[in-house]
C-alpha cells in the first residue's frame, strides 16, 4: 500500500540530533565521505562539512596525530553555541524606562500598559530605550522587576461563582433595553451609569455612590450616609445643583440596576433619562463595575466606608480620573472628559 501523504521526510533547516551524529561517527568509520554522508542522511554537504569540523578533535595514536570525529564534542559544541542564540533581554539597555516603569507602578499605581502608552504618546523615550507592555509582563514572570505578579491586581483573579438563572425580579423603570443605539456604542457624550459601593455589610455604615461616564470613563465617587433611597437622592440633588443649568447636557441618560437605593431616581426623569438593567446583570453597567473594582484596590470588602474621610474618597476619584486608559488613547478620564465637555457646553 502506498502513502502519499507521508511524513516521514527530514523537514528543511533542522538541526542535527545527537542521533544523526552517532550516525555521522559511524560512516565517517566506513570510509565514507562528507558528499555521500550527506546524501545518505538527506542532508546538504555544507551542513555535514562544517559538523564533521566542528566535531573533530586531534587525538595522537602511536606517536601521530590523528582527526578522529567525536559526536560527543560535536554535541557539546552544538550546546554552547545555542546559548547565544535568541533575542537578548533588553534591561541594560532600557535601564531609564525599567526605572520609570516601577516609580510609576508603585507611586501611581499605573498598569504597565498605561505606563507603555503614555512614554510612547508622550516620546518620552526613543523606541530602541523601551520595551513593549508584553515584555513587562514576561519580565514580571522572570522576576526581573521590582514588580511580581501577586502585585498585578487583576492577573491572579480567578472567577469562582457558580452561573444562576433567577427570575421574577422587580423592575423599576424603563429598560435598559429600550436604549438608544447611540448610548449602547458609546459614540455620544453624557450618558452615565450609577451604582452604590458598600464596605461592612451593616446599616450604621456609610457607603459610596459612583458614577461613571460611558464614554470618557469620567468618575464620580461621593460618600453617602448608607445604602438607601433618601441618601442616594440627596446626594443627586446635591449634584444637580453644583452643576446647574449644565446638569441635562452633561447628563443625558443614568443607567442603573433595580436596587431599592434606586426606587427613586426616576424623579429625576424631567432633567434626565432614567434606565434600568435587567435583573441580576451587572455586566449591562460594565464600565461602573469595573471601576467600582478600581475602588477596592484603596478599600477592600469588609472595610468600614465610616472609617474613610471624605478627603480619602476624593483621593481615590482623582487616582481614578487621572489613570492613563488605552481605550482612550492613553488620555486620563479627565482629560478627555474637560474634552467633550468644552465641545459640550462652549
Amino acid at each position: 500500500m502506498e502513502h502519499y501523504n507521508h511524513t516521514t521526510d527530514s523537514r528543511k533547516n533542522k538541526h542535527l540530533n545527537a542521533f544523526e551524529r552517532g550516525q555521522i561517527q559511524l560512516l565517517l568509520e566506513d570510509s565514507l565521505s562528507a558528499y555521500a554522508i550527506a546524501r545518505r542522511l538527506g542532508r546538504a554537504y555544507n551542513t555535514i562539512k562544517n559538523e564533521i569540523r566542528r566535531g573533530t578533535i586531534t587525538q595522537i595514536k602511536v606517536n601521530k596525530k590523528v582527526e578522529i570525529y567525536y559526536p560527543d564534542t560535536a554535541q557539546n559544541c552544538y550546546m554552547e553555541a545555542r546559548k547565544n542564540c535568541g533575542n537578548k533581554y533588553k534591561l541594560l539597555a532600557c535601564e531609564a524606562f525599567i526605572k520609570h516603569v516601577e516609580q510609576l507602578f508603585h507611586e501611581e499605581e499605573f498598569s504597565l500598559d498605561a505606563i507603555v502608552g503614555v512614554a510612547k504618546l508622550k516620546g518620552e523615550f526613543s523606541a530602541n530605550k523601551m520595551v513593549c507592555t508584553k515584555t513587562l509582563y514576561n519580565y514580571v514572570d522572570a522576576g526581573l522587576l521590582d514588580i511580581s505578579n501577586i502585585d498585578l491586581p487583576l492577573k491572579l483573579r480567578r472567577s469562582t461563582k457558580p452561573e444562576r438563572v433567577r427570575k421574577n425580579k422587580k423592575r423599576l423603570g424603563r429598560s435598559i433595553s429600550e436604549r438608544p443605539e447611540t448610548i449602547n456604542d458609546r459614540s455620544e457624550f453624557g450618558h452615565w451609569e450609577i451604582d452604590t459601593v458598600i464596605g461592612h455589610k451593616t446599616k450604621d455604615d456609610e457607603a459610596l455612590l459612583t458614577l461613571t461616564e460611558r464614554l470618557t470613563r469620567k468618575e464620580i465617587i461621593r460618600k453617602i450616609s448608607g445604602k438607601n433611597s433618601g441618601a442616594v437622592m440627596q446626594s443627586l440633588n446635591t449634584l444637580i445643583h453644583e452643576a446647574g443649568p449644565h446638569f441635562s447636557t452633561v447628563f443625558k441618560s443614568i443607567t442603573s440596576d433595580n436596587g431599592s437605593e434606586f426606587s427613586e431616581l426616576n424623579i429625576l426623569e424631567p432633567q434626565t433619562t432614567i434606565y434600568f438593567t435587567h435583573p441580576y446583570s451587572s455586566c449591562e453597567r460594565g464600565t461602573n463595575e469595573r471601576h467600582n473594582g478600581l475602588i477596592r484596590r484603596f478599600i477592600p470588602k469588609g472595610k468600614r466606608i465610616s472609617d474613610y474621610s471624605i478627603e480619602s474618597v476624593s483621593k481615590i476619584q482623582t487616582w481614578c480620573n487621572s489613570l492613563p486608559r488605552k481605550i482612550l488613547g492613553y488620555l486620563s478620564p479627565d482629560e478627555a472628559f474637560d474634552d467633550q465637555l468644552m465641545n459640550c457646553i462652549y
